[in-house]
């Protein structure tokens, strides 16, 4: 399968390789070969990786499944955080995937792609990754909410699994999990970072703007 966040990914090779070349032109590449690769693979991800009747990303060329890992999509670059497609997958992969608020990877209903049973709990780093695409698309108070909602889950020492079992009310898998904690601290960085701004944007609301 053509899995669409592998292709993403491919994407920020080239896309970071040609912004590199730009910055510092001293350095040694072919420009052109790689930003024509970018362009190439990004138009078909939005052709073939895109289900315009659901109006989000699928996890794989043609597939109808869903994968949380699309999340990253506006947080790559690929595509900005107000296009519609972007909001699209975060409110599908919301639904689909959600898991009494979090999210599980993907779907492991009738059989799973990864060979591995299903029952799979929900994965805390892609719920932190949702967290980050609630943010970036303009819903900041339903990320922070998320946000306090995962880090109520720690242990006593402030450590996270892998994944977390809503029914049982339990942490799952490999622990403690360096995926789960680099996701704590990019989501707490992004929302702090994101708070003077969203004050003043309050503020100037609130005043009428600034006077000139």
């Amino acid at each position: 399968r053509h899995f669409v966040h592998s292709k993403v990914m491919a994407w920020v090779a080239a896309d970071r390789a040609v912004r590199s070349l730009e910055d510092d032109p001293s350095l040694a590449g072919d420009a052109d070969r790689w930003r024509a690769m970018r362009d190439a693979v990004h138009r078909e991800v939005c052709e073939k990786g895109y289900d315009p009747v659901r109006n989000t990303f699928t996890q794989s060329y043609g597939s109808r499944e869903l994968d949380a890992a699309t999340l990253l999509i506006a947080r790559t670059g690929f595509l900005p955080p107000d296009d519609p497609r972007v909001i699209g997958t975060v409110d599908a992969v919301r639904e689909e995937l959600g898991s009494d608020g979090l999210v599980r990877r993907y779907s492991t209903d009738g059989g799973s792609i990864d060979g591995l049973p299903g029952g799979e709990g929900a994965f805390l780093a892609c719920s932190f990754w949702l967290a980050d695409a609630l943010r970036m698309t303009g819903r900041p108070e339903e990320a922070t909410e998320l946000f306090e909602r995962l880090l109520a889950l720690r242990n006593d020492v402030g450590l996270l699994a892998e994944e977390y079992d809503t029914a049982a009310g339990r942490q799952l898998g490999n622990f403690p999990q360096a995926f789960s904690h680099i996701g704590l601290v990019g989501t707490a960085v992004a929302l702090a970072e994101a708070q003077p701004a969203e004050a003043r944007a309050a503020e100037d609301d609130a005043g009428g703007g600034t006077a000139g």
